[in-house]
């Protein structure tokens, strides 16, 4: 039943992290994830804004980070060559739409490699950051043959499917944070279970030493064959009188029987005279 109770409980829980989800429903995804592009290449790093706003007069702010280390962090601050806004000298251009953001990167290089961070932030207000999503993109730069023109210096993506990650990430974060939030009520639970076995394990060992110790006093259990029951003398009697044609010992009338009346056990008898004999 305490069971029943915890995954009850931690089914409301899930519950209510949907709800909040839908609430917060802003998020951000990526056609390509990864992009592979000779030196001296232009490309393009597309995101889609999918959701909506917490309130309809929030605004959307949009920008990209950039981290040369793909296993790093994109932090804030760090841009794509430096640059944070539109910068045709760097060659780095933004680009907003109404529901995609991209950033383009003329003439890539090889410092150009590494991790780029599409970030989306909902502001209520001026400054209330209500919502943030964001998406990871990879460029991998490599050198430039030969033989090859600029013209024909293409890049190669490769597709991706942003639903099948974002509802796996989606239910991985969920079944994580149910875990941890169920985890202290588990454990109360595995107690308990434990402290009810021990009870039960206590209760059944008090129980067997009450009965060695009564067994000690049974001599059935010493080995010893057990005494008969004694009889009183009015069953001794019954079965006297049940029993017919025989003469007992202790039946009146009988030659052997004791004389009630007179000595007890010992018949009067005559004195015997002495023997001349004897006196001589």
């Amino acid at each position: 039943m305490d069971v029943f109770w915890a995954l009850l409980l931690c089914v409301h829980f899930l519950t209510a992290v949907q709800a909040s989800g839908e609430h917060h429903s802003l998020s951000v995804s990526v056609p390509h994830r990864n992009y592979e592009c000779p030196e001296g290449a232009n490309v393009t790093l597309k995101c889609i804004q999918s959701g909506s706003k917490a309130y309809p007069e929030d605004k959307l702010w949009s920008t990209w980070l950039f981290t040369p280390r793909s296993k790093d962090r994109c932090h804030k601050g760090e841009h794509p060559r430096g640059s944070s806004h539109t910068n045709r000298s760097l060659g780095v251009e933004y680009i907003s739409g109404e529901k995609i953001f991209s950033i383009f990167l003329q003439t890539v290089k090889h410092k150009d490699q590494g991790k780029y961070c599409c970030l989306l932030v909902d502001f209520h207000g001026k400054h209330k950051e209500e919502q943030e999503a964001h998406e990871t993109i990879y460029l991998t730069v490599v050198p430039t043959n030969a033989n090859t023109r600029n013209g024909s210096l293409k890049c190669s993506e490769w597709s991706h499917i942003p639903s099948d990650d974002s509802v796996a990430e989606g239910l991985a974060i969920a079944a994580c944070v149910a875990f941890i939030l169920c985890l202290p009520l588990i454990l109360m639970l595995v107690y308990r279970q434990r402290q009810t076995v021990e009870r039960h394990r206590r209760s059944h060992e008090l129980v067997r030493m009450d009965s060695e110790a009564q067994a000690h006093e049974n001599p059935v259990f010493l080995g010893d064959s057990p005494q008969p029951k004694p009889r009183t003398v009015s069953q001794i009697m019954m079965r006297q009188s049940s029993e017919t044609g025989r003469h007992l010992l202790s039946d009146p009338g009988t030659p052997l029987s004791p004389n009630i009346q007179g000595e007890m056990f010992f018949p009067a008898q005559d004195p015997i005279p002495e023997s001349p004999n004897l006196l001589d």
